[in-house]
């Protein structure tokens, strides 16, 4: 073995991408969602002295430009502001962009004080939108364990038992049904005797017998026995069902039980039909069910011309500027050299935000616009006509990068006339159908959803079946397609779908 010291030459290539400020934020704030952009305006409103609301109200007559200017920013014929690549000259200290926030007091009239102070309508809005905050807060519910421990508190119990059961309704989690998940030796000490494991016995059955009925079973089958009375209808064929033939029932195999329980179809069609009626998640009611609000970001409107258009909701944005108290202290020299750098920085931050918040309102429209236009037959007719598209056909058509479009359309919503949708539901996958023609997944999914509705229920279509009725179609899916987009739409198998009375 030979070892030599000696000094070696590579030649190696490595691309360093570096993102300026400025694009970085335009991207972040591209990103964001109407909620989430809106709070992200407040922080900046809090954060930076410079930035403040525009608050046309308070112009008077006089103030005719600037009323002019933002009639002209609002209307919906005026021109959208040209997407530029967000630099920054690093080298020259940002003076460009310095100079022109600068001289942008010479079209600014001259209504403010000396000192700053936030405006009467800025004091207001925030008040209402703190109001509204508050209003729009949900009550807090009754909790499951508020619930169980109402009951309990008007019981004779013993106070050993009340600790233990006190235990069991601390396990209870609403959002699996209020099973007791948790084994009875777990919530006794290490030194438990077996007169405590019959105290703990003693505390679950206190706590299964309060309401709702089922409540702090182990498992489905004790759960659907804990609902059964004797003065239920099938009490009987309910208790032997529930007993010894769940899994006979979930897999549809009625001919086994009428084998081992001497029942006929038709009697163990009707037990089954009562089954039904009992709730296998009891204490799901106490779960929090509440559905987050959904703020679209914009409105898809049909015009005279028959087409549809999007117009960005910018009704909750407020406009932003800066300050002119600032902009004046600085082009008067009274600010110290420190003062100037700071407010340097905060003006540049204010500017990059006002940019990128009018940048995203243009790449949004851009994008919804030609996502709609792609899509115009779902709108018109429904979802069975969705078009295959995928995001790669959107940015060539901009002219943006395939991720803009990603951010653009990530957790954003549209108000179209077939309700509120996420933008990227209009982002679907697709295949050839036999005359070559492109059909989009969901196109499959509801034909085959269709198929299944009008089959023979006494002999159901088996996965290979369904292969060749959607041929019939002129849609050619593989078996493993139809098996996966069947499982996902909780579509049972052939077996579990047959109807064994006809």
């Amino acid at each position: 073995m030979r070892l030599s010291l000696g000094l070696e030459t590579r030649q190696t290539q490595q691309l360093v991408q570096k993102l300026a400020p400025r694009m970085i934020q335009s991207m972040e704030i591209l990103q964001l969602p109407m909620l989430a952009l809106l709070e992200k305006i407040d922080q900046a409103l809090n954060e930076n002295p410079v930035l403040e609301l525009q608050d046309f109200e308070l112009e008077s007559p006089e103030d005719g430009p600037i009323r002019d200017q933002a009639e002209a920013h609002e209307s919906p014929d005026s021109p959208s502001v040209e997407e530029k690549e967000l630099v920054v000259d690093e080298r020259q200290d940002n003076v460009d962009d310095f100079e022109r926030l600068v001289e942008l007091d010479r079209d600014v009239p001259d209504y403010f004080d000396e000192m700053p102070r936030r405006s009467a309508n800025r004091m207001e809005d925030e008040a209402d939108r703190k109001h509204d905050a508050m209003a729009n807060i949900e009550s807090r519910p009754q909790s499951l364990q508020d619930f169980l421990l109402a009951q309990l508190g008007e019981m004779d119990v013993d106070p050993e038992v009340w600790e233990i059961a006190e235990r069991i309704i601390s396990c209870l989690d609403p959002g699996d049904g209020g099973y007791f998940r948790t084994s009875l030796e777990d919530l006794l000490p290490a030194d438990a005797t077996p007169h405590h494991l019959q105290l703990a016995r003693q505390a679950l059955e206190t706590v299964q017998s309060l309401e709702p009925l089922g409540v702090a079973a182990r498992d489905l089958r004790e759960c659907l026995l804990m609902q059964l009375r004797p003065e239920m209808p099938y009490y009987e064929i309910l208790k032997t069902l529930i007993s010894d033939h769940l899994e006979d029932l979930r897999d549809n195999r009625l001919p086994a039980i009428k084998r081992r329980t001497g029942y006929s179809l038709e009697t163990i069609q009707t037990g089954w039909a009562e089954l039904r009626k009992l709730n296998p998640k009891p204490a799901s009611s106490f779960a929090n069910s509440a559905v987050p609000s959904v703020t679209p970001d914009a409105v898809v409107e049909k015009g005279e011309d028959g087409r549809y258009h999007v117009v960005v909701d910018d009704s909750r944005t407020p406009s932003l500027r800066i300050s002119e108290y600032y902009r004046r202290r600085l082009a008067n020299g009274t600010a110290t050299p420190e003062e100037k750098e700071f407010l340097k920085r905060k003006i540049n931050a204010a500017q990059w935000l006002i940019e990128s918040i009018e940048q995203r309102r243009n790449t949004l429209t851009r994008v919804a616009q030609a996502v709609v236009d792609y899509q115009q037959r779902f709108l018109e007719d429904g979802p069975e006509f969705i078009e295959p598209l995928k995001m790669q056909q959107i940015a060539d058509q901009v002219g943006v990068h395939v991720t803009t479009v990603s951010r653009a359309v990530d957790d954003k919503w549209l108000q179209t006339p077939r309700g509120i949708l996420p933008l990227r539901r209009f982002f679907v996958g697709g295949t050839q159908s036999e005359n070559g023609e492109e059909v989009a997944w969901d196109t499959i999914r509801l034909k085959l959803q269709e198929v299944i509705d009008a089959e023979d229920k006494s002999a159901p279509f088996s996965d290979d079946e369904l292969v060749d009725e959607l041929r019939k179609h002129g849609l050619v899916v593989a078996r493993r397609t139809i098996t996966k987009y069947r499982q996902k739409m909780g579509l049972p198998s052939s077996r579990q779908r047959r109807d064994w009375t006809r």
